[in-house]
């Protein structure tokens, strides 16, 4: 690995240890919640980099596959004492099966994976804004399959009595492991080649690029990832419904990876901590808009407003976001590590 790769790595991981430090530091649950969420927001952002970043595609599909992760964990992890209560009318052969936490978030993770291996390749097919516009189609697809399918995902009503397994020890590690998949993915031969078809697809195509299942290959893995990302999420909040792995959320997650950079992996973290601190600083500011009684109407959007505003500031200032195409190892050596003048 070269050097300015690894000094990424360190960079990277290390910030994924400060954010495990911090909380035990501080010794706050509210902190250790904060973080814990910021850990799945990373999960899911770098996830979505190992397409969209390489591939050149912006993919609106990924919390649909987060979606599937989260109900698949749940099936398979929901008590069966409570299912008749949370899924009154499970399939048979589901009804009898339980796993523990950590096996149902490996398994979400696998089912997300193989039902985009089944449907997305005839997509990999297609290129600018006609896949971007397939993509979004097939989230409304997942969205209205979750929201529908009432044996498996409770339909759109709340679906509830997943266990509380989601730690921030559990999620850290697993985010440094998503971090070093993606690093490696991006310098293995799919990753540039994949590369290369986002910076000139005939060219690529010309040298003999399988360009279709390059992306497939990219594609199922960053639906493993989302879905992983989604049963961590699930057995975090314990309860959730069909809305949440909608518009909203695509759009924050699709705001962490731009404002970083979609291109490096570094943006893709780099994004998340500051737009997930971002966010927490303005729901304490409208908390605290809304206590003091100063305006009339409850004051509601203030983050997702400021979100958008500074996507906008950062296209018009930076188009390929904070880390456009270096990773921030090379970016260090760069600086530091000059020619000697003849």
């Amino acid at each position: 690995m070269k050097p300015g790769n690894i000094l990424t790595l360190v960079i990277l991981l290390g910030l994924v240890a400060l954010l495990v430090l911090v909380p035990q530091l501080v010794g706050s649950r509210v902190v250790e919640r904060i973080a814990t969420a910021l850990a799945v927001s990373l999960v899911l952002v770098v996830g979505l980099q190992t397409f969209t970043g390489n591939s050149g595609i912006l993919s609106f599909a990924h919390i649909g596959f987060m979606g599937i992760g989260a109900y698949a964990s749940a099936v398979l992890t929901i008590p069966v004492q409570m299912r008749g209560m949370a899924l009154p009318d499970l399939y048979g052969v589901l009804a009898g099966i339980q796993v523990t936490p950590t096996v149902g978030i490996v398994l979400g993770g696998a089912v997300a994976a193989l039902v985009a291996a089944a449907v997305a390749y005839p997509l990999m097919r297609l290129s600018d804004a006609p896949a971007v516009i397939t993509s979004f189609a097939l989230l409304v697809v997942i969205y209205t399959v979750l929201q529908h399918w009432s044996a498996v995902t409770n339909g759109p009503r709340t679906l509830f009595g997943l266990p509380k397994a989601t730690t921030l020890p559990l999620t850290a590690a697993i985010a440094a492991v998503v971090i070093v998949v993606a690093l490696a993915f991006k310098e293995s031969r799919t990753g540039l080649l994949l590369r290369a078809s986002r910076d000139d697809e005939r060219a690529a195509a010309a040298l003999g690029a399988g360009i279709p299942a390059l992306r497939w290959r990219a594609f199922i893995l960053s639906a493993l990832i989302a879905g992983i990302g989604g049963a961590l999420w699930g057995h975090f909040v314990t309860s959730f419904s069909p809305k949440a792995f909608y518009l909203k959320e695509t759009f924050v997650i699709l705001g962490m990876l731009v404002i970083g950079g979609m291109n490096t992996v570094t943006g893709a973290v780099i994004g998340t901590f500051l737009i997930a601190l971002l966010f927490e600083g303005l729901r304490a500011l409208e908390t605290a808009l809304n206590a003091s009684g100063a305006f009339a109407d409850q004051v509601v959007g203030v983050t997702e407003i400021v979100l958008a505003l500074a996507m906008m500031a950062v296209m018009f200032l930076r188009p390929g976001g904070l880390f456009a195409a270096t990773e921030i190892g090379p970016l260090i050596l760069r600086r530091f590590t000059r020619r000697a003048p003849p």
